[in-house]
């Protein structure tokens, strides 16, 4: 098998079969219950993302984006329907046999960083990898290849304190696909930046989703940022509807 080509960034580009499904919800239900009182966010839900497949989820606010993305990164359960991740059932899994997938599957940027205070850029970044059981050299040098990659290199011994607000996004980033994940899963990733600085983060993520060949899925208010994806799906009443370009 081929190691791949270079991505420009100093990555090699991974061989992916470009079709093949990594995320896939089917007929997914989420109702909250308080009480006597239900509240259905959406029923009989589907969604599939193939490997290295950009998906934009646009809709009003309350409309239940971010519950779904919850759902399909195995933070939440679903009331009904299944999530599988590259190919598994998470309802399938033990708490911590899901945890294990959900870190070397999965990765995640919130709209809020939420790196670790304690700990600098490069240790934020490598602590995935250490709970994947990678030995600490290898999650250093894989680390250090991604924060160089987003612009970071300089600043691996900062703490988020002393970074940026596009540094400690970046810093997400690079956290984000440290394991490699078959799919990323932003909500809102640039809702808290400046025009400029949010496009930078935005730029980069496509970047690194073309160079690491992983899926990218995001929630975004930005029909700008939405209508540079492959796909843009709105959720509405319960449902979602891939949107033609004239609409996004």
């Amino acid at each position: 098998m081929s190691e791949g080509r270079d991505s420009g960034f100093g990555i090699r580009e991974s061989e992916v079969q470009p079709h093949a499904e990594v995320l896939r919800a089917d007929g997914l239900a989420k109702t909250y219950a308080e009480g006597k009182l239900r509240t259905p966010v959406f029923d009989g839900l589907h969604l599939d993302v193939a490997a290295g497949e950009t998906v934009a989820i646009v809709g009003a606010s309350g409309a239940g984006k971010s519950t779904l993305l919850h759902l399909l990164g195995g933070l939440d359960t679903p009331t009904a329907g299944e999530v599988y991740v590259a190919g598994q059932k998470m309802s399938a899994l033990s708490d911590a046999a899901r945890g294990a997938l959900r870190n070397r599957a999965l990765g995640f940027i919130y709209q809020f960083h939420h790196l670790l205070p304690e700990f600098t850029a490069l240790e934020n970044v490598m602590l995935p990898v250490l709970l994947n059981g990678t030995t600490v050299p290898d999650a250093s040098s894989r680390a250090k290849s991604l924060l160089e990659a987003v612009g970071l290199g300089h600043r691996l011994e900062h703490k988020p304190g002393e970074l940026s607000g596009g540094e400690r996004q970046r810093a997400a980033v690079a956290r984000a696909l440290v394991n490699r994940p078959a799919c990323v899963l932003g909500d809102e990733p640039t809702g808290n930046l400046d025009e400029k600085t949010a496009a930078t983060v935005f730029e980069l993520m496509l970047e690194l989703n073309r160079a690491e060949r992983t899926s990218l899925v995001m929630v975004t208010h930005d029909r700008r940022l939405a209508r540079r994806l492959d796909r843009v799906l709105e959720l509405h009443e319960g449902r979602l509807r891939e949107l033609p370009a004239d609409e996004v």
